[in-house]
């Protein structure tokens, strides 16, 4: 039972900070759906939908992890999560769709249903970092053992990440690379490439290195192009 490498220790706090990351959305749903009950309800709203909402995403990301070693399928579950990376930087998220519930139930129903639709990075993301770390037997306990530790955090302290991120813009570049990271090592454990990305190190390390730089800058790039030209808009309108 070698749960105590430096590798199993490196896959848990890449699984818990890939579940922050990518938490900000769902935490601000929680809220969302939340809002309109009275206060003594609101705790209970967040803290099922929330212990439902976790349940379905240990059996998603279980079963995509089982899924991974279907031909070809690490190569797409990359590629998606490269998207995901990207879109990570530089995607404006409108929130207007979710409807606050009138009834406990609704309230808990929506937060289950919408961390449901928008778990979908989350899950990927969380299966090939428990995938990269190789040792089959770890996944369970990685990705449940990753959920717990973040789950608290993302209910309670979803807030003060938020705010985080917000005043340290850095810190979601961070969160892109580890996702680019983790989408370029689910595509060097492809089997249909028989090797020829992991097998050589020097190969292996520069593509990786390729991958992130690439994802990361192509974030930046675009986010400086909107802010030009947000300041261009705003300097004619006066």
């Amino acid at each position: 039972m070698d749960f105590f490498t430096v590798e199993f220790f490196t896959a848990l706090l890449t699984i818990v900070f890939i579940d922050l990351i990518l938490a900000g959305d769902n935490a601000i749903v929680i809220g969302l759906a939340a809002r309109k009950l009275p206060q003594h309800q609101q705790k209970k709203a967040v803290i099922w939908g929330t212990v439902g909402a976790v349940g379905i995403r240990v059996i998603a990301t279980l079963l995509v992890v089982q899924l991974l070693s279907v031909p070809w399928l690490n190569l797409v579950g990359g590629l998606l999560l490269l998207w995901i990376a990207f879109k990570l930087l530089v995607q404006e998220d409108s929130h207007d769709n979710i409807k606050a519930g009138n009834t406990l139930w609704q309230s808990i129903r929506t937060i289950i249903i919408a961390d449901a639709a928008m778990g979908i990075d989350n899950v990927i993301a969380v299966a090939g970092a428990a995938k990269g770390s190789s040792h089959g037997e770890h996944e369970i306990i990685l990705v449940i053992l990753g959920l717990i530790i973040s789950v608290p955090v993302v209910v309670w302290g979803s807030t003060l990440f938020i705010k985080l991120i917000n005043k340290y813009e850095w810190i979601v570049y961070v969160g892109s690379a580890v996702l680019a990271y983790t989408a370029s090592k689910m595509i060097t454990h492809e089997k249909q490439f028989h090797g020829a990305l992991d097998e050589n190190k020097a190969i292996y390390w520069a593509f990786i290195i390729v991958v992130v730089i690439v994802t990361v800058g192509s974030g930046y790039f675009v986010n400086k192009r909107k802010q030009a030209a947000a300041a261009q808009k705003s300097s004619q309108s006066h």
